[in-house]
Parts: C-alpha cells; sequence; structure tokens
C-alpha cells in the first residue's frame, strides 16, 4: 500500500512554464513531505528536538522507471548511509580516525518508490538493501579492510559505535535495469553493486585490495581506493549496453599529494558480463575551482551508449555555488588503465600535460546551471531522464540533521577542529575544552526534499 503526502508547489516569481533561460525551464519543481511512518527514530541525547523522528533522506541517487498503466510517472529514489554528520577526531593513543556522528546506527538504506499523477503524489514501500546475512548497515568499513574511510563512528554524546563487519555501504548513484533489478554504486570502496527488485544484493564489485588489506569485493581498478573520504562513488549510469559507468565524486588523492591540485576525475566503465573495465579522464574547468577537490560530481544519467549527463558542482573561487549539468561525449575517450604521464599517474601532472601525452578527456559542454532556474539546495544528487528534452533531479536533504559547537574556542565552530578521547570530553589541540557538541534539527527549508523537472529546448536524442 502506497502513502499519501502533501505536495507544494514552489512559486519561481514567475509561471513555471516560463523559460528561466536560454538552456532549459522548469515544468514542475515539488516540495515532498513525507508521511511520519517513515520518519528514521532518533533516540539519542538531543532526542526531544527530533521528537518525531528525522525525515528520511531520499534523494541521493533517483531513476525513472517510467510511464505506469494509470497515466503516473514511477520514480525510484535512494537514500545514503543514513543520519550522520561531521564529528571531532577520534584520539586514543597513537590512533587518529576521522568523526563522523551517527545517531541512527541501525538504518538500513533504502529505495522508495515514488508516483507522481495529476499533481498528487504517492510513495510505496521502502525496499530495504540486504544481503544473505540480512539488513545492510551504513556503518564505516574497518580500518584495514580495502575501502575503509578510516572514521570513527560515534553517538552523539561521542561515544564509539563499533561496526558490526564490513558490509556497509553508503549507497549514493542509482539505475534500474531492464528486467527490474538495481545498479547502485557506493563512496566508500568504491564499490558497485547489482541488486535485485526486492533490494537483495547479487554481486558486488570493489577496488583490489593490496598487500596487508582486507578484502570486500575486487573486479575495479585498484587506483580508485585513493578516493578521497566519503568521495568514493557519487553517480551511477546504465548503459543500453548492459555496461554500467560510474562516476568518482571527486579528485584522487594518490599518495595523500592529489587531492587539491589533480586535473581530472575518474568514470569507470565496468561490463558486468565479462568483467572487463577502463577508466576515463573527466576533465575540470582550469581556474574555476579554488582547489581542484572542491569539485564534486552529484549524479549521472546515460542517454546512449556515448552520451551521459552529469551534475558536477561546487563552490568555485570566489565562494559562489554552482549546480551545472553538463552533456558528457565518451566516444573516443582514452583508457586511463595503465596510463602515466612523467611516470607518474595523470592526477599529477597539469591538464596540459596530460592531453599532450595522448591522453584524450570525455568531452564536456555545458548545458545549464541548475541555480539560474532557481535550484536553492546545496546538493543535486539525483538525476534522471524522462524523455529526450526532460530531466528530474533530487536533492539530498542529510536527513534534516546538523551539528554545532557551544561555547567555542575562539569561536570554532567546526566540529572537524576539535578532537574526542572516548570519553565524551571535547578536545582542542588535544587539551580539554568546556565546549560542547550540540545535534540540531535543520531547518524547514534546509531538511525539504526537492524533486524538479526540468524542460531543455533542444531534444538530446
Amino acid at each position: 500500500m502506497s502513502s499519501r503526502f502533501r505536495l507544494s508547489l514552489l512559486a519561481l516569481g514567475l509561471a513555471l512554464c516560463t523559460p528561466l533561460s536560454q538552456a532549459a525551464s522548469v515544468s514542475q519543481s515539488l516540495q515532498l513531505s513525507l508521511p511520519d511512518s517513515l520518519k528514521v527514530p532518533y533516540s539519542g541525547v538531543q532526542a526531544p528536538a527530533f521528537a518525531a523522528g528525522l525525515p528520511l533522506g531520499v534523494g541521493s541517487g533517483l531513476t525513472f522507471a517510467g510511464v505506469q498503466a494509470d497515466g503516473s510517472w514511477l520514480f525510484y529514489s535512494l537514500t545514503d548511509r543514513g543520519p550522520n554528520a561531521d564529528a571531532p577526531d577520534w584520539r586514543q593513543g597513537k590512533d587518529k580516525l576521522s568523526g563522523k556522528i551517527f545517531v541512527a546506527p541501525g538504518f538500513t538504506p533504502q529505495i522508495l518508490p515514488i508516483r507522481v499523477k495529476d499533481g498528487q503524489v504517492s510513495v510505496g514501500e521502502p525496499i530495504l538493501l540486504h544481503d544473505d546475512k540480512g539488513p545492510i548497515h551504513g556503518l564505516p568499513l574497518p580500518v584495514g579492510t580495502v575501502g575503509s574511510t578510516h572514521e570513527m563512528a560515534l553517538t552523539d554524546d561521542l561515544k564509539a559505535i563499533d561496526s558490526p563487519d564490513s558490509r556497509g555501504l553508503d549507497s549514493e548513484g542509482l539505475a534500474l535495469a531492464p528486467d527490474g533489478s538495481f545498479w547502485l554504486c557506493d563512496e566508500y570502496g568504491p564499490f558497485i553493486l547489482h541488486a535485485d527488485a526486492q533490494g537483495k544484493i547479487l554481486k558486488k564489485w570493489g577496488p583490489e585490495a593490496q598487500a596487508g588489506e582486507q578484502s570486500v569485493a575486487g573486479g575495479l581498478p585498484g587506483v580508485i581506493a585513493w578516493r578521497q573520504a566519503n568521495r568514493g562513488f557519487e553517480g551511477l549510469a546504465l548503459l543500453p549496453s548492459g555496461k554500467v559507468i560510474a562516476a568518482v565524486q571527486s579528485t584522487l588523492d594518490i599518495d595523500g599529494k592529489t587531492a587539491k591540485t589533480a586535473p581530472i576525475l575518474r568514470l569507470v566503465e565496468l561490463d558486468p558480463a565479462t568483467g572487463q573495465t577502463r577508466m576515463l579522464a573527466y576533465p575540470l574547468e582550469e581556474g574555476f575551482y579554488k582547489k581542484a577537490k572542491d569539485a564534486k560530481i552529484g549524479d549521472l544519467v546515460a542517454v546512449d551508449e556515448h552520451t551521459l549527463l552529469v551534475v558536477e558542482q561546487g563552490k568555485d573561487k570566489a565562494k559562489k555555488m554552482h549546480n551545472r549539468l553538463y552533456k558528457l561525449s565518451l566516444q573516443g575517450a582514452t583508457d586511463l588503465t595503465g596510463v602515466q604521464v612523467d611516470g607518474k599517474a595523470p592526477e599529477f601532472a597539469s591538464l596540459a600535460a596530460v592531453t599532450a601525452a595522448g591522453v584524450v578527456p570525455v568531452q564536456k559542454e555545458l548545458l545549464l546551471d541548475l541555480r539560474d532556474l532557481g535550484w536553492q539546495p546545496e546538493k543535486a544528487e539525483g538525476l534522471t531522464l524522462i524523455d529526450a528534452q526532460t530531466l528530474a533531479v533530487s536533492n539530498d536533504n542529510d536527513f534534516g540533521l546538523d551539528v554545532t559547537i557551544l561555547d567555542p574556542v575562539k569561536d570554532e565552530k567546526d566540529p572537524t577542529e576539535y578532537q574526542t578521547d572516548g570519553t565524551g570530553q571535547l578536545l582542542m589541540d588535544g587539551k580539554p575544552v568546556t565546549s560542547r557538541l550540540l545535534t540540531r534539527p535543520l531547518s524547514a527549508a534546509d531538511a525539504a526534499s526537492h524533486l524538479w523537472f526540468i524542460k531543455l529546448d533542444k531534444p538530446l536524442y
């Protein structure tokens, strides 16, 4: 049975069908309010502030399932690893891990069916991701495991949460296969996964383990394990041939030296039928970002075998936020497998040096910036194609959760600038402070889930 929920049509100053740029117009802008039955329970220290629970964080992935017999549009949306927030570094003796607060550590990443028809929206029962051992969780992988982000999961009173195993997923991209099964990608490994229509994981691919690492899943190039923490695969597309292509969210940080300066991101293509892979160079616009690591992929979707649409987002040099939609051509792009420039990975070189070495990147054509159409959320993380001229875009609302520091030292309110030692005590530069960490709800506007339908001025095919 599906649940009904409120649909709000957001005014953009002009009628929504009025063109807002030469490239596109917004045909509908929906703000979704999910029923209380889908709220995520929260029983932490700040539970009174979340009396009704946390809003489900749909929108980390989006795929269109087609027009149904009743004329409705059916979509599937995806959550990420669950309600989490930045936290102080975890230190015990010489051990140091990045802290991450998980206020619902038992959360299972899930797929949510969404139908839109005649100004009404309904949602079906969530499809929980699981395997032969039971429900999947979203907690970080143990240190020493290939794909580990070297994070320590913490409660909101800064106590350690033990990850039960290496089955945790930070799910992001989503694509629906013709047989009704799902393809997903993950930020931890990064991993590519195939799940059946009921959410059971059938197979998992990940970077090959190096010496001393515990393997989780293999079959993908080992170099992508150099992804920045929480910057693994962020978008995934299913090509008509059945091949899958996933985008590393940001620049690789090879040997801890390339995140800020690498001129490219990497796209990874997998042929599930043969196991063959290739990697393609996605070039960044030189001088647009203050640091190359500021660029982030939001999602991607296939137009045809050689053409993708992708959301690239981040703040430019002037700290202005952008959510730019590009059309990519894969034709003629060089496979980066085994490619070096001056004896090193291409990430160590300039884009000019990379191309001079004979590497042909994917070709990018800027279509529009969602900000020019009135987009307000920071993240556009779901992208799907409805027809040759119509796109759908969704945001990640982070489960309506945020953290701040009370009584900050030197007005430092960023939790990641502090440390904790496992007792719940906050430290600054290793010394105890009186500051406290507070988990709090985001504003109603920031916690909202958005689904936009965008009409392009020219067909894509």
